[in-house]
């Protein structure tokens, strides 16, 4: 089973097609969405209930250039 989680993400200034770019070669993602507000994407991603959730997100996706902040949020059960 995996743990679905929901990353938000700020990108620095003229970066964002870039992030999301990269993010998409990496193939980590269920749904990647650019959005308005405090962030700029938003990334819907299934992470194997064998890894650390942390550590998963710090090795995968945190080392992306243009990356300015994430916020990440734990999902608990589907309705």
């Amino acid at each position: 089973m995996s743990t679905c989680v929901f990353v938000q993400i700020r990108c620095r200034p003229g970066t964002t097609y870039r992030v999301a770019e990269e993010i998409a070669l990496r193939e980590i993602h269920s749904e990647l969405y650019s959005t308005s507000g405090d962030f700029d994407l938003l990334m819907k991603l299934y992470i194997p209930a064998s890894e650390d959730v942390g550590k998963y997100i710090n090795e995968r996706l945190l080392d992306i250039d243009g990356l300015e902040r994430s916020l990440t949020t734990m999902t608990f059960k589907v309705f």
